[in-house]
């Protein structure tokens, strides 16, 4: 695919599966600002990526982190083509859990890190294209667990709930905003190697329940490189016909069952 004379920003962008789909992005000849929170992994995407990109250390969470992200990117080259927010976390640490047991900071920590952050962003890139009465296109992170659930091992209620409003939030402003052609999707992942899974991934249980629960490609955790034919595709100014979708890049999660071992 051809993304020359496009520029993308990446929430999220600066490790795992956002900076996999910025390097795919980059090859593909699109220009980039990547968002992260830690600045040396700021500078290390910046060297990976190359001329006709640039980064910026911000947390998501903070308003004033995509409008900076929006002014530096339109000043470096001078239009944006489209968003694609990948910040997010787990809230598990403070407190998200099953019902019974969630905290409230809990709660409202994971609907801030995924849910809040996700709305600034689509906020502030939809105000950039109305005003400079454009088309563009948003691609938002969401999770299989937004809508398909796993109780024995995936018991995140909060997240759970996070995700499953970025699918509607996603479907609702789709469809307001189509008529300025503006699009907006969703990628749905199933359980990825990122920092986020390292609880999933060294528990011989949760890997043996994979194999069958996930089972493409011999029943293994995602790789952040497998989301990015997706992302190409949906990023792609070609892709005009396509919005308010949400795909799953799962290996096979929503259609099977998982035997537990």
């Amino acid at each position: 695919m051809d993304f020359k004379n496009s520029t993308y920003i990446i929430m999220g962008g600066t490790t795992g599966m956002g900076l996999a789909s910025a390097i795919a992005l980059k090859k593909n000849g699109a220009n980039l600002m990547v968002v992260g929170r830690n600045l040396d992994n700021c500078e290390k995407a910046k060297e990976i990526l190359g001329k006709g990109s640039i980064s910026l250390e911000g947390d998501a969470t903070d308003p004033k982190t995509i409008k900076t992200a929006i002014k530096m990117t339109h000043k470096a080259f001078g239009s944006i083509t489209g968003l694609f927010h990948v910040a997010g976390g787990s809230g598990r640490k403070w407190g998200d859990g099953p019902l019974d047991k969630i905290t409230l900071d809990g709660w409202n920590k994971t609907m801030e890190l995924n849910l809040t952050s996700l709305m600034l962003s689509n906020q502030a890139i939809i105000n950039y294209f109305l005003k400079h009465k454009k088309s563009g296109t948003i691609l938002n992170m969401g999770s299989v667990l937004g809508y398909s659930p796993s109780p024995k091992y995936f018991t995140t209620h909060a997240y759970a709930a996070a995700k499953s409003a970025v699918i509607g939030f996603s479907k609702s402003i789709a469809a307001y905003y189509a008529g300025h052609n503006i699009r907006i999707n969703v990628i749905a992942p199933s359980l990825f190697m990122t920092p986020m899974a390292q609880r999933a991934v060294n528990d011989e249980r949760i890997m043996a329940f994979l194999k069958t629960k996930q089972p493409l490609d011999g029943g293994r955790p995602g790789l952040s490189e497998d989301i990015n034919n997706a992302v190409l595709m949906f990023l792609h100014p070609d892709s005009k016909f396509i919005t308010g979708q949400v795909l799953a890049v799962d290996g096979g999660w929503t259609i099977s069952e998982g035997q537990y071992p």
